[in-house]
């Protein structure tokens, strides 16, 4: 046999194994049982990818690693039994698993290879969380109480710990948070946090802020110029001043008996003070 021939024969083996085991890895993540595969969902005019948790792969797989993820995750979706439109909008959900920027970059990469879109990412994880809205994607940051069932929760009242980004939230961008969220940075026109605990700016906040989103009216939301779009403290709304103050000075918006007020941050003792006075007393429940 001529060398050109070997050589062609060593080629045509190699293409058949790597696809047989792309084929074989798919098989022990994507078409198993229960939450040890990578999942497809459509979620109205989305699509979800869902990713295992981590340490929940079937008895009768091999161990996996991020290549393996991967390749799985790139057969799946070029693979015939899919057929998506152009364009359309993913959202990655990872309940557990860590990721960092460079993993974020790689499934953006696959999904940009079939016209596919990464938007937003639901994760439980903080450092997953600051990474993704690092580089530019919407978050869902989810609690461990989400998981929960109804008793379960009346029974969990820990709030979620602060999530802190140093960053600038660009247009497009949304945070979302069960606890307190904290920016290093300014959040602009466009951009969204949604927080069930305070949102505290150390920048300019020209975006849309909704503390208290799970309907707790003692939550703050602080600036250190505040020029927002639109504030939301539990269920109340109020607009900012179509004409922006001469000077800028931090401030603190908060709610009252006559829906939210905005002050400056040298009278948050004050804040705290009246807050405290109307909550309700161990005595009154």
């Amino acid at each position: 046999m001529s060398e050109e021939n070997l050589e062609e024969t060593a080629e045509e083996t190699a293409e058949e194994t790597a696809e047989e085991t792309a084929e074989e890895t798919a098989k022990g993540f994507g078409q198993s049982d229960g939450n040890s595969q990578i999942r497809f969902k459509r979620e109205g005019e989305n699509l979800l990818l869902i990713l295992p948790e981590e340490g929940d792969r079937s008895e009768n797989s091999n161990s996996s690693s991020w290549g393996d993820l991967l390749q799985v995750m790139k057969h799946r979706i070029t693979g015939e039994e899919h057929s998506w439109e152009e364009g359309l909008e993913v959202h990655l959900v990872s309940p557990n698993r860590l990721l960092d920027s460079r993993q974020l970059q790689d499934i953006r990469d696959i999904l940009t290879s079939a016209k596919l879109e990464l938007k937003r990412v639901r994760t439980g994880r903080a450092q997953t969380a600051v990474a993704a809205a690092t580089a530019g994607y919407s978050v869902d940051r989810e609690s461990d109480r989400d998981h929960l069932n109804q008793k379960e929760r009346e029974r969990t009242t820990v709030e979620a710990e602060p999530l802190y980004l140093k960053m600038t939230l660009r247009s497009g961008v949304e945070i979302r948070h069960p606890g307190t969220v904290v920016v290093l940075g300014d959040v602009n026109p466009g951009s969204s946090i949604v927080a069930n605990g305070d949102i505290i700016i150390w920048g300019r906040l020209r975006g849309t802020v909704h503390a208290g989103a799970n309907g707790n009216l003692q939550t703050m939301i602080m600036a250190l110029q505040m020029e927002p779009m639109l504030i939301r403290i539990g269920d109340q709304v109020a607009r900012g001043p179509e004409n922006p103050p001469e000077e800028f000075y931090p401030e603190v918006a908060y709610m009252t008996a006559k829906g939210i007020r905005i002050s400056r941050a040298t009278e948050m003792g004050r804040v705290k003070l009246w807050q405290i006075s109307k909550a309700p007393s161990d005595d009154s429940l």
